[in-house]
């Protein structure tokens, strides 16, 4: 079977049109604030407008089908699409002059990494800072699309375990059901975003502020306007970004039938127990582990807690205190959170609390197999069985997201001046679309200091990781390749 290529092409080149039609929004800001960034968004909005839109018409005859390969294809090229036009506004205004940085910042941004490469936000021309934020909601948007409404069909990393619960298509109905779909998670996305919007602002943020962190904290993204991130603004803005945090780390199918009334459905999710949980015992934890080291008052040590808490858990990545500063112990339990993630079918990264259900629940049935060997005792996931392969599947997830991990701070750490520290807080960050790490990467810190050679790098890392790796380490094996 050969690849349909005209069909992949027509994809790509409708979403590189959209995304210079992104860019003229953002010329519109830069006409609103007078920022000085006006021709630069318009030579990029037009550039990408016109490439789109030549690559969408040259390929318009094709034939409408799309195999699972090309499934594969799609998905990972049409992120590198994105990524590689939606640096050209860094380019053009002078903000980032130098691809690896423009580049690191624009993939940082689409995949809701959250990592920057800029130093001072408050020399920044505000329709930039608006982009970032933008290019972040927009690929918080398409993770959503991507692991609802696609991953489940091509299997990737047991992600099939809650299709039968989320209004995605089925292999049959690929193109109604994904728009079907897609129109429910717009509308819940785009009403959250608002929502959240209209709080800040009442709340006491500048609305051009409000806009660009409610984009932020919906994609679970962690784009800050400030240097000092959400630590800059005021308790009752804290507690609201971290309510919306949550939100966004919830799998929005159980969004969508919370907002319709079925709640008991939604309580009776382990994926969604299992994330209050997590929250509610380390928030606990680091608010103890505060106010042992010193912490100020009550108050204020279990909202750094609880927001840090959300933040890493959900792979947002906003800060409002440093939590390397704390104890060894925090530092130690935040940087195991960076592995875990929140629920399936949200905008969070990392490895997902399904897995970790699930593989934890194999390692003690396990023992219980060793004690009756012919027994037949299966996995459950919300009273149900999973089968034989998805397990196999997700322990091969789990398997590849660590060795990617290490091998990614392994590599890191041949780079001139970057520690094994920074090395691994660096890699984890990324692999996990976090934002900050530990050592030189951490909260409080960027990653303008690793070389240009380092970034291009974990760019690689950020996509592996946001396209849940098998979509993109398979595309690297001979039989992807091989005509059928």
């Amino acid at each position: 079977m050969r690849f349909n290529f005209r069909m992949i092409l027509h994809i790509l080149g409708l979403l590189i049109l959209i995304n210079g039609a992104f860019m003229l929004i953002s010329l519109i800001v830069s006409i609103i604030f007078n920022d000085g960034a006006f021709v630069g968004f318009l030579i990029s909005g037009c550039v990408s407008f016109a490439l789109g839109a030549v690559i969408w018409f040259a390929t318009r005859k094709h034939e409408p089908t799309i195999s699972k390969r090309e499934g594969f294809l799609v998905v990972t090229l049409g992120w590198l699409a994105l990524s590689l036009t939606g640096c050209l506004p860094y380019l053009f205004t002078g903000t980032l002059p130098v691809f690896a940085q423009a580049f690191f910042e624009t993939v940082s941004g689409y995949t809701t990494t959250g990592s920057t490469v800029i130093t001072d936000l408050t020399q920044v021309p505000e329709s930039i800072l608006f982009w970032r934020s933008l290019t972040q909601w927009i690929g918080g948007m398409g993770i959503i699309v991507l692991t609802i409404a696609i991953l489940p069909i091509l299997g990737i990393g047991g992600m099939e375990l809650f299709s039968a619960e989320s209004p995605g298509p089925s292999a049959e109905k690929l193109h109604p059901r994904i728009k079907e779909a897609a129109k429910r998670l717009w509308l819940i996305y785009v009403s959250f975003t608002t929502l959240e919007a209209i709080l800040l602002k009442l709340a006491g943020m500048d609305l051009f502020e409000a806009i660009c962190h409610s984009m932020a904290t919906m994609s679970t993204g962690g784009f800050s306007t400030q240097n000092e991130s959400v630590a800059a603004y005021s308790p009752a803005i804290q507690y609201i970004i971290t309510f919306f945090m949550f939100m966004a780390g919830i799998n929005f199918t159980l969004t969508y039938f919370a907002l319709n009334g079925k709640i008991r459905r939604v309580w009776k999710n382990e994926e969604f127990r299992s994330l209050l949980a997590s929250i509610v015992v380390i928030t606990i934890l680091t608010t103890l582990g505060i106010m042992g080291s010193g912490g100020i008052n009550t108050e204020s040590s279990f909202r750094d807690a609880l927001f840090q808490t959300v933040s890493i858990i959900t792979t947002t990545g906003f800060v409002t205190a440093d939590y390397t500063s704390w104890t060894p112990f925090l530092t130690f339990l935040f940087f195991i959170l960076m592995f875990v993630g929140a629920s399936s079918g949200s905008t969070s990264g990392a490895m997902k609390q399904v897995r970790f259900i699930v593989v934890i629940k194999n390692g003690l049935l396990e023992l219980k197999r060793q004690l009756h060997p012919s027994a037949i005792i299966p996995v459950r996931f919300n009273q149900r069985a999973v089968g034989p392969k998805t397990t196999y599947n997700i322990l091969a997830f789990f398997l590849l997201y660590i060795t990617v991990f290490v091998i990614g701070g392994a590599v890191l750490s041949l780079f001139q001046g970057v520690d094994m520290l920074s090395a691994i807080g660096a890699s984890a960050a990324s692999v996990g679309n976090i934002g900050p790490g530990i050592g030189k990467v951490g909260p409080t810190d960027n990653f303008a200091w690793i070389p240009d050679g380092g970034k291009v790098f974990l760019t690689a890392l950020m996509l592996i990781g946001r396209l849940e790796l098998f979509t993109v380490l398979i595309l690297f094996t001979p039989a992807f390749w091989r005509t059928i």
